[in-house]
């Protein structure tokens, strides 16, 4: 804490998630403050983005606080090989960070911007549904493995017969499947089937949660391109196209797709994409890209990537042919744009075709 009149900064310790008793130090510390002023003085805060999320801010803010969320891996730090590091080091350089921002010096961190508790909220049916197609891989995974270590191939634990199709299979040498390694599958299987009933109902919370909702208009919108479904177009609507960009720079580097570039001197490389964004939306945009050639071979973002692929053409690797990956990433930094400006101005991506209604 610094205060007004004041040359020192003072450290106060308050244990994890004591929120009475951070306020009741801060009306301990502005009291202070006042009297020594002989007015009124206001409380700034500055904390890092992190795991606590944001209820912190909104207490804060709640109380006539003004709170700041500032990006950890945007403020500037030594660059030596070994620094020193601890919570005062940490604390110092928040109040300096905070300082800066406050005598409005451009670019000297990157503030978040934290969503409405509604639009926190509306986000956990994208990110649960995604948590469970993970779990759903990994069991279905351990099955199979299962199943070939007695040289079993070719079960579908997906399929709709998954329970008698299990109950006819032999074991490589013949043998039918022993005892207990059955009951171990049938009770994977009691997993696997929770977990896409689990599925199927956030899928069904997610359809009734984007009906009249403004991220429903955006994904209806979404939805009228071809090669982008209701998983893409939710996951659009819910992650990126809720919250207002200035350009286009704003939004590659919240979906981290932004580049990389190392010049200095006579120095002039590209490291690649930052990946410091929102990696569900970076995965589901690169995802998209490569539907987005399918579907959409005749827009011009498809054509810009076939004419970079051709022999001669494009950034080569090592003197072989131009790397079909890189140019994914690059298309999908294209494509956000151009979604971003169709659900923001309605200006169709050049060459898209519409779906058939």
């Amino acid at each position: 804490m610094h205060a007004p009149g004041s040359e020192r900064l003072s450290r106060h310790v308050l244990g994890a998630g004591d929120a009475a008793g951070l306020l009741a130090l801060f009306a301990r510390l502005r009291a202070r403050a006042e009297q020594r002023l002989g007015g009124t003085v206001e409380i700034i805060t500055i904390q890092e983005a992190g795991l606590d999320g944001f209820w912190l801010h909104r207490l804060l803010e709640s109380e006539g606080i003004r709170s700041h969320v500032v990006d950890a891996a945007s403020i500037p730090v030594a660059r030596r090989s070994r620094r020193a590091k601890s919570d005062r080091i940490d604390g110092e350089a928040l109040w300096r960070t905070l300082s800066a921002w406050l005598r409005g010096e451009p670019r000297v961190c990157s503030m978040v911007r934290a969503p409405s508790p509604e639009q926190e909220d509306s986000r956990r049916l994208v990110r649960e549904r995604d948590s469970l197609m993970r779990e759903r891989i990994r069991e279905s995974n351990r099955i199979r493995g299962l199943l070939a270590a007695q040289g079993i191939g070719g079960y579908d634990p997906l399929h709709r017969n998954r329970r008698a199709a299990l109950a006819g299979l032999t074991t490589g040498d013949g043998r039918p499947l022993g005892s207990q390694l059955k009951k171990e599958l049938m009770r994977a299987l009691d997993r696997l089937e929770l977990i896409m009933a689990q599925i199927a109902q956030v899928e069904a919370e997610r359809r009734e949660l984007l009906k009249g909702d403004e991220a429903n208009a955006i994904a209806i919108r979404l939805l009228e391109l071809k090669s982008i479904g209701p998983d893409f177009a939710a996951t659009l609507a819910l992650e990126a196209f809720f919250r207002r960009f200035d350009n286009r720079r704003q939004l590659a580097a919240f979906a981290g797709l932004a580049g990389t570039p190392w010049r200095s001197g006579k120095i002039d490389r590209e490291q690649g994409i930052s990946k410091a964004g929102n990696r569900r939306l970076r995965k589901t945009m690169i995802e998209l890209a490569w539907l987005w050639l399918r579907h959409q071979r005749q827009s011009a973002l498809s054509q810009w990537f076939f004419k970079r692929l051709a022999p001669g053409k494009g950034r080569p690797d090592n003197g072989r042919k131009p790397n079909r990956r890189i140019f994914i990433v690059a298309l999908a930094r294209k494509l956000v744009v151009a979604l971003w400006r169709f659900v923001t101005v309605g200006e169709i991506p050049e060459g898209a075709a519409l779906k058939r209604i």
